[in-house]
C-alpha cells in the first residue's frame, strides 16, 4: 500500500514512469475516443429515451475508471459493458465501491488511535463499510491477478501488454501476488476521482459562464482545427484549456483535506511547533481559497493563471493550492493524472457544444455537506460541433499532423499481439 499513502519505492516510479505513460499512450486514446462515441450516442442513438441530456459526473468518472482499467488490465470492461459504449452493472457497482473508500478515507475511527479495539467494536459502523467496499471492489480486480499470473506460469501471456503484466514481471524483490492486488488498488483509489471531480466542477462553472466556453472553443479551434480530435501531443500549446483545469482544481479541490501525514520527529513549520507522531492535514479549501494569496477567490476565473508566454502546469510546489501533493512524500501519478485531467475537458468542449436543459437557468454549484463535491449531479445538453465522422470508433483524420497518428483498426491490433505471442512461445 505504498504508492498512495507512504513514499513510492523504486517500482512504483518505475509503474508510473514517463517511458511507461508514453508505452501507454494508445490505450489512453482508444478511452477518449470512446468518451466520444459514447456522448454521440447518447445524444443521437438513444436520443428517444436521453432529450440529448447528458449525465455529466457519470461520463467523467466512466473515463477515468476506464482508463486506468485499460491501462492496468488492458480491458474497458470487467464483464460484457455496454454495447453504446457505457458502463455496465460490474463497473458501476466497482466504481461506487471506490468512491465509498474515498468518502471514508478520512472519517474518524476510535480504532485508529485504540489499534486494541479492532474487531473488537466499530461504533460508527465505518469499520464495515469500508472493509464490505474493499471486499466488492477486489473481487473484479483479484481474480483477473490471480488469472494473469496462471496465464504467464503456463507460458499462454509472455508479452507485456499492460501494468498488470509489469506488475508481475518486477524483479529485486518480485512481488507477490497479495502485493500485487494491494498496489493495484491503490492506483485505482489515487487515479479516477481527482479527474472526473475536477472536470465535473470545470464544466459547471464554465455552463454558467459562456464566454469562459467560448474563450476554451477558440483556442482549441486554433490549435487543433475541427477536422480531426485533440491529441496529447496538443498539450503543451492549450494553456487556456490547462487554466480551466487548474482553476477547478483550486476552487473546487476533491477532498478537504490531503493524506493523513504523520511527522517522524519533532519540528517547526512556518512558526508552529509539530511534536514527533502528530498527524498533519493540509486544507485544500484553506489553501486554494486564502484571499490572502488569491484576488476574488470564490470567483471561477481561469485568466488568473494565464501569466505571459509561460506554459500553465496543474502543480504549484508554492503550495498556493493542493492539485497533486509535493515534495519527497508527492504524488507519484501527476504526469498520468495531469494527462487524462486535460484530455477530458479538452475532449469534452471540442466535440460538444453544451448548455443547460430548457427548465434550468443556471448551474447550482452548491457544495455536497459530506464532502467538497457537487451537491446535484451536472446534467446538460451536449449537441456535436465537428464532422460526424469523428465520432466514429477506428476512423481517424488523415491529415491528423501528430508523430502518434493512430492508424490502427482493432482486429489488425489483436491480430499482430497474437502473432507475436506465437512467436515467443514457440521460442520459449
Amino acid at each position: 500500500m505504498e504508492i498512495l499513502l507512504v513514499r513510492p519505492d523504486r517500482h512504483g516510479r518505475d509503474i508510473l514512469s514517463v517511458a511507461r505513460h508514453n508505452w501507454l499512450q494508445t490505450k489512453r486514446i482508444e478511452e477518449a475516443d470512446n468518451l466520444i462515441r459514447y456522448i454521440h450516442n447518447e445524444c443521437y442513438v438513444n436520443v428517444g429515451r436521453t432529450k440529448r441530456v447528458v449525465h455529466v459526473r457519470t461520463i467523467v468518472q466512466q473515463y477515468s475508471s476506464n482508463i486506468i482499467r485499460k491501462i492496468m488490465f488492458g480491458s474497458r470492461y470487467f464483464g460484457k459493458g455496454n454495447a453504446n459504449g457505457g458502463p455496465g452493472a460490474e463497473e458501476i457497482e466497482h466504481v461506487d465501491s471506490l468512491l465509498t473508500i474515498l468518502n471514508y478515507l478520512y472519517a474518524f475511527s476510535v480504532t485508529d488511535y485504540f489499534p486494541w479495539l479492532r474487531w473488537i467494536t466499530d461504533f460508527d459502523g465505518h469499520e464495515k463499510i469500508m472493509r464490505d467496499a474493499i471486499r466488492t471492489a477486489r473481487k473484479y480486480q483479484d481474480r483477473l491477478v490471480d488469472e494473469r499470473i496462471q496465464q504467464r506460469k503456463e507460458g499462454v501471456r509472455v508479452i507485456e501488454d499492460d501494468l498488470l503484466d509489469v506488475f508481475i514481471n518486477l524483479k529485486n524483490p518480485r512481488l507477490t501476488a497479495d502485493h500485487i492486488k494491494a498496489q493495484i488498488l491503490e492506483l485505482m483509489l489515487a487515479t479516477f476521482d481527482n479527474p472526473s471531480n475536477g472536470i465535473e466542477w470545470a464544466m459547471a462553472e464554465m455552463i454558467n459562464q459562456p464566454k469562459i466556453i467560448e474563450k476554451a472553443i477558440q483556442e482549441l479551434d486554433y490549435v487543433v482545427g475541427k477536422d480531426r480530435l485533440v491529441q496529447e501531443y496538443d498539450i503543451p500549446n492549450l494553456n487556456y484549456i490547462k487554466a480551466c483545469v487548474r482553476e477547478a482544481f483550486r476552487l473546487h479541490p476533491v477532498a478537504p483535506f490531503n493524506l493523513p501525514h504523520v511527522s517522524s520527529v519533532d519540528t517547526t513549520v512556518a512558526g508552529y511547533f509539530i511534536p514527533k507522531g502528530s498527524h498533519v492535514l493540509l486544507s485544500r479549501p484553506g489553501l486554494g481559497r486564502n484571499p490572502e494569496v488569491w484576488d476574488d477567490p470564490l470567483t471561477y476565473n481561469p485568466d488568473r493563471h494565464m501569466k505571459s508566454d509561460n506554459e500553465v502546469v496543474l502543480t504549484d510546489h508554492n503550495l498556493d493550492m493542493l492539485s497533486f501533493s509535493t515534495g519527497r512524500r508527492g504524488c507519484a501519478g501527476v504526469l498520468l493524472g495531469s494527462t487524462m485531467t486535460i484530455m477530458l475537458l479538452a475532449r469534452l468542449i471540442q466535440g460538444f457544444n453544451w448548455e443547460l436543459p430548457s427548465n434550468e437557468l443556471h448551474v447550482n454549484l452548491k457544495e455536497n455537506l459530506q464532502d467538497l463535491s457537487k451537491a446535484k449531479p451536472l446534467l446538460a445538453l451536449a449537441k456535436p460541433r465537428l464532422p460526424h465522422q469523428l465520432y466514429t470508433p477506428g476512423i481517424r483524420a488523415s491529415n491528423d499532423p501528430g508523430k502518434n497518428k493512430c492508424r490502427w483498426r482493432s482486429k489488425e491490433r489483436k491480430k499482430k499481439k497474437d502473432s507475436k505471442e506465437r512467436e515467443l512461445k514457440q521460442q520459449v
